[in-house]
């Protein structure tokens, strides 16, 4: 509805200012408080600042306009009312609420689906945390925001591709060698790393960092991530670019172009051309390549394979390392193709005391702590509850409650309450089954909330697939709990005395099941059928 809606006020517009600027997309709909309609639009406060006219007055010519339009799309278009100061609002009939339930039963998970992607291939970069240990929680967030994401931009039309960049070529990997000798210049303790120094027949330290990074991976990460719901299309070995000459080969490339340099022995990338505070080392006076050297050859690489975006989801410590990315990409000309996002730290808190993190004391929480504690489904819930650039507080108690309070059970309640519904229906018999569904008797407030609710999904997995705010969808899923849960209060759904309201209400919990499941798939969380 909402692409119908801006159409017919985007039209309404170059009747009365064709001068303008303006453009379609710049029209932006959102919703109101419920009792001042089911959308709203401010464009006509934004047209009153460019063309010096009074914004109510713009409003009150859009609304006149749009009211007498013969678009079919807007048949169920009830009142357009402009208000002070310049605001739009839409009130939508009901029948267009009540059609929406034989629309989410009849295309089931594909509701909200979309075209917006039309097929192009992005390329998503989680997690990718050094192969020195197990992922701790500051790595392991990126992990449920990556395949959310990925998800929702399936959802959206687009192909994706997961991949873990497994850093296993540079001093890190010497550095977790001596850390298995147990020489002096190891860094890494736990007991990952007494048993690696146990297993270890290698003397070289690069050697047998190296041997180290692949049993880490296979044995530790590996496992991690799909205990963590997280299967990754391609675990891209760093190695490969260096043994490869595909290093060598961008660097040359830049060279060329006159973007690196050479000075002092070393190669510099002229990162401050493209924004940067300083030039950047790409190969270093002994001949080793950097990690943004590395790195430079990894985003070619995606290039290469022929993807059309390029997502980095990275942890807020790379927060410096953006600039000189985003600029070396300008100097490739694939700036367009790249899109850097950050994750925020994760502290935990149990028993009311912070819980504290030290990746090379050993005295950390890794994933696979906090999976043991409280599961999968309330890890991937509570990260993905949070913007991904924001610090998130985990409170394991609250997680491991099974009540009301706690987000990811109250949501999940909600289906396995519908599905409990749903098996109480079927053992009233053929009465019922017998009968055509009369959506027009979803009358009651709570029913039509519930309704204008799941109409919503659609517009949030598109928004969604724009913007990669995937926190908006478990809080949308939290809303339309709390209206299920609210309408089961006051609706009674099963009454043998009331066949056709039952059918129809019935139908009701079906669409809302199949958006609870939906948008709890999605997240890469489970929808049970009892609770």
């Amino acid at each position: 509805m909402k692409k119908y809606l801006r159409e017919a006020i985007f039209n309404a517009i170059k009747q009365y200012w064709s001068e303008t600027a303006l453009e379609k997309a710049a029209i932006k709909i959102s919703y109101p408080p419920p009792e001042q309609g089911d959308y709203t639009c401010n464009i006509a406060l934004r047209l009153g600042k460019q063309l010096r006219q009074n914004p109510l007055e713009i409003a009150k010519k859009i609304a006149q306009t749009i009211e007498k339009t013969e678009l079919k799309e807007l048949k169920n278009l009830k009142k357009v009312e402009a208000v002070a100061p310049g605001f739009l609002n839409f009130c939508l009939s009901e029948n267009y609420f009540q059609d929406q339930v034989a629309k989410i039963n009849q295309q089931g998970k594909s509701f909200g689906n979309c075209q917006l992607g039309k097929g192009k291939k992005v390329h998503l970069d989680f997690v990718s945390a050094n192969p020195t240990g197990p992922v701790h929680l500051g790595n392991a967030r990126g992990g449920p925001y990556g395949d959310a994401l990925a998800n929702i931009l399936e959802k959206a039309g687009y192909q994706t591709w997961r991949e873990y960049y497994v850093n296993d070529f540079g001093n890190q990997i010497k550095i977790l060698g001596h850390s298995v000798l147990r020489d002096d210049e190891a860094q890494y303790q736990g007991e990952y790393i007494d048993q690696l120094h146990q297993e270890n027949r290698l003397s070289d330290p690069f050697e047998a960092g190296q041997w180290a990074a692949q049993k880490i991976i296979k044995e530790i990460i590996r496992p991690s991530m799909e205990k963590l719901g997280i299967k990754f299309d391609q675990y891209f070995s760093e190695k490969t670019l260096h043994t490869t000459g595909k290093v060598e080969d961008v660097l040359n490339r830049l060279r060329e172009q006159d973007l690196v340099y050479e000075k002092d022995g070393a190669w510099w990338f002229r990162a401050t051309k493209f924004g940067d505070e300083k030039d950047r080392v790409v190969k270093k006076t002994t001949g080793e390549i950097t990690y943004f050297g590395g790195d430079i050859a990894y985003h070619w690489s995606k290039v290469e394979r022929g993807f059309d975006k390029i997502i980095d989801i990275w942890g807020a410590d790379h927060h410096g390392d953006i600039k000189r990315m985003l600029g070396v990409m300008e100097a490739l000309g694939q700036r367009s193709k790249v899109e850097i996002l950050l994750t925020q730290f994760v502290s935990v808190i149990q028993d009311s005391r912070e819980v504290k993190m030290s990746k090379r004391q050993g005295t950390y929480i890794s994933i696979n702590d906090l999976l043991a504690e409280v599961g999968k489904d309330a890890i991937r819930f509570f990260f993905l509850m949070y913007a991904n650039n924001s610090h998130i507080t985990f409170d394991v108690d609250l997680a491991k409650k099974q009540s009301n309070q706690n987000p990811v059970y109250y949501v999940q309640y909600a289906h396995a309450r519908i599905c409990s519904i749903l098996r109480k229906q079927s053992a009233l018999g053929e009465e019922i089954e017998e009968i055509e569904a009369d959506y027009q008797l979803l009358t009651h407030s709570k029913e039509l909330r519930l309704m204008r609710h799941l109409e919503r999904f659609p517009n949030l997995i598109e928004s969604i697939a724009i913007t990669y705010e995937v926190h908006r969808l478990p809080h949308y899923l939290i809303e339309l709990a709390d209206k299920l849960h609210s309408f089961y209060h006051q609706c009674q759904v099963l009454d043998q005395k009331n066949p056709a309201l039952t059918l129809a209400r019935v139908e009701l919990v079906k669409a809302a099941k199949t958006v609870l499941a939906e948008g709890l798939r999605l997240l890469g969380v489970e929808a049970p059928e009892r609770m």
